[in-house]
């Protein structure tokens, strides 16, 4: 017995661990599109270095992939790509910033313009190609992080080929950290980025001075592009090519719109902060992204880019041993490392975020899911089986983080054209949609030359699609309401009465012969009198696919007859809610009067009940109740006749 009684404490204990700080909202002054508020902000560049832990970190490993991708045409592969931040994502997320300033992104954009089922849907699906990006994000920074860790000349050889224990080493202690309890520290990522972009500064400064000591190394390069490619436009085809595969530079700017709301100011500022910090990364990022493409394209020997190889996801840190000495080299690396590893913090604590905003609201995940540490383990795990998959390879991951990225922006693209089309803004809806098609082209030449990426976010689309639907099925029952209101006639209806008894009517051509047929039902099959006091109960469903939202009950009178109206994405959970209010106000017991419903498949009325709100009603609003209030004694009256 004592052994049963401690393992159960252990267990309570252990669970209460888990769950400690599950982000529950207040029923009393939430409703289904309740934003998160953020209680420290901080000015703009600031919060860029909270973006540029994650954007200017791809420095770490996009000049190696990109040498790997194009070769000698790395550097004209980057300019396509700068070309298409400057001009194409750039703008896009401008204009994200201003229509969703709340950090929801182009998925809340593609909510709102695509209402309903449709909406929530693509939601989902796009959530598949979120979880990738951020999930690659965090296996691809540690991996490199790992590659900087194993090539430093002062660790032991002994520990070469150890790059997946390592990675998963790297994985684990920043789930630890997130278990331990793990806040966002703008402060940290600030000296992270300045150190390290000063770093790199350094780097490439002193590449430029040895490019331009010895000329033959650009004669060199100029007769290689002149040898492998037989004209200019030959050389722009392939690099237009090549250049979906270089699309890990474009890594940072869904984080940016995602951290908008620590921007200090009010709405209107924090928009033009948000613009700024994105700008001043873009701006940034592009020029280190052409002059290190440029560097180590020209300094770096071919081979050394190549698996096994010195500059293997490492490009700057082999300049910066290589023209610096071991002892530079092993600063940058530790700098290298430490905004890897932040970057995959960054990601993680991205991922954490997302899924108590969309999936809890839409009914589609279990209520734990909402607790930090559960979905910690969660995303450590399938990050260390994505590890071991890609044998924490830089460049295998590379096509699925870039098919990640890639599909967020195509989405955000998608979002801001739709946005501006639906609003009458043709001059500016045909430029995003130029941007769109380019995007599309990047994503789908992405997914033909690496499949890889397409099939790790498909499994996730699989993953969430499946556990969504599930999670919708089961917490269908629950009473989804947020808050319940009732105007002042509707009080003073509810207030008069001697007895509470709501009469359930579906709402059709609200006629007097409709509410007078009503009676006379009422009266054939419960034996209800009109002059004891009936309250018609009308609840209409204007979205089904909301799964909780908040009651305002309005009171009306039509020929003769009290009404009390609602609206909500449920009728039985409604009514369920609304009796079990109406008894904690008024302190009666209240009933509520159906009319059976027809004859028909139960399978067919549990999938109407999930997909349209409806079904058999009076069964399932005495489910709802039984579940909310277990003791039959209080339990609110449910007659169906």
């Amino acid at each position: 017995m004592t052994s049963a009684s401690t393992r159960e404490r252990t267990e309570s204990g252990l669970r209460a661990w888990l769950l400690q700080g599950l982000q529950r909202s207040d029923p009393a002054t939430s409703g289904p599109h309740h934003e998160e508020i953020a209680t420290h902000r901080h000015r703009w560049w600031q919060v860029m270095c909270l973006t540029g832990v994650d954007y200017f970190s791809t420095l770490g490993y996009q000049p190696g992939i990109a040498a790997l991708a194009a070769g000698s045409l790395s550097p004209i592969a980057t300019l396509l790509l700068v070309a298409l931040t400057l001009f194409g994502a750039l703008p896009t997320y401008r204009a994200i910033a201003a229509e969703s300033p709340h950090g929801l992104g182009s998925l809340s954009m593609l909510e709102r313009l695509l209402p309903g089922w449709r909406g929530k849907l693509l939601v989902l699906f796009l959530l598949g190609f979120v979880a990738t990006a951020f999930i690659v994000t965090i296996t691809l920074s540690a991996a490199d992080a790992t590659a900087h860790i194993l090539h430093n000349p002062f660790v032991p050889d002994v520990f070469a080929g150890w790059q997946v224990p390592v990675t998963l080493a790297l994985i684990a202690a920043l789930g630890g950290v997130f278990l331990a309890g793990f806040s966002e520290a703008i402060s940290i990522a600030v000296v992270l980025v300045a150190v390290y972009l000063v770093l790199n500064v350094v780097v490439l400064v002193t590449a430029g001075r040895h490019i331009l000591a010895e000329p033959v190394l650009v004669a060199d390069w100029q007769a290689a592009l002149t040898s492998q490619h037989s004209s200019p436009i030959a050389m722009i085809a392939v690099s237009l090519y090549v250049m979906p595969k270089l699309a890990l530079g474009l890594s940072g700017f869904e984080t940016g719109v995602a951290v908008m709301p620590l921007v200090k100011g009010d709405l209107t500022q924090r928009i033009r902060g948000a613009r700024k910090l994105l700008t001043t990364a873009a701006l940034i990022m592009s020029a280190f992204l052409v002059v290190s493409s440029l560097a180590t394209t020209v300094l770096i020997p071919a081979r050394e880019f190549a698996e096994g190889g010195s500059a293997n996801g490492r490009a700057l840190a082999y300049l910066a041993h290589e023209h610096l000495g071991d002892w530079f080299g092993t600063a940058y690396d530790l700098s290298t490392i430490a905004i890897l590893w932040f970057a995959g913090a960054s990601a993680l604590a991205g991922l954490l975020n997302i899924v108590p905003r969309y999936l809890p609201r839409y009914g589609m995940a279990p209520d734990w899911s909402r607790a930090v540490r559960p979905m910690t383990l969660v995303f450590t795990a399938v990050s260390c089986l994505i590890t071991v998959v890609f044998g924490a390879d830089v460049e295998s991951q590379g096509g699925a983080y870039a098919t990640g990225v890639l599909a967020l922006i195509l989405s955000a693209a998608v979002a801001v054209t739709l946005s501006a089309w639906t609003s009458g803004r043709t001059r500016v809806a045909v430029p995003f949609g130029i941007i769109t098609l380019i995007f599309a082209y990047a994503t789908v030449a992405n997914i033909i030359e690496r499949p890889d990426g397409l099939v790790i976010a498909l499994l996730f689309v699989l993953a969430i699609v499946t556990t969504s639907l599930v999670s919708r099925a089961t917490r269908s029952t629950e009473l989804r309401v947020t808050r319940i209101t009732l105007d002042d006639q509707a009080r003073r209806y509810v207030n008069e009465a001697s007895e509470l008894r709501l009469v359930a009517n579906e709402p059709h051509a609200r006629d007097c012969k409709e509410y007078v047929d009503k009676a006379r039902e009422a009266w054939e099959l419960h034996r209800l009198r009109t002059s004891e006091g009936l309250l018609f109960l009308e609840v209409s469903v204007p979205d089904a696919s909301e799964f909780a939202g908040e009651l305002r009950v309005v009171g009306e009178e039509r020929h003769g007859f009290r009404i009390l109206r609602m609206e909500s994405p449920t009728i039985a959970n409604a009514i369920a809610a609304l009796l079990l209010y109406l008894r904690d106000q008024t302190g009666k017991t209240p009933h509520v009067y159906f009319h059976w419903a027809a004859e028909g498949n139960p399978i067919g009325a549990l999938l109407r009940y999930l997909v349209f709100g409806g079904g058999d009603i009076p069964p399932l609003t005495r489910e709802v109740l039984r579940q909310a209030e277990p003791d039959t004694a209080r339990r609110p009256v449910v007659h169906a006749g």
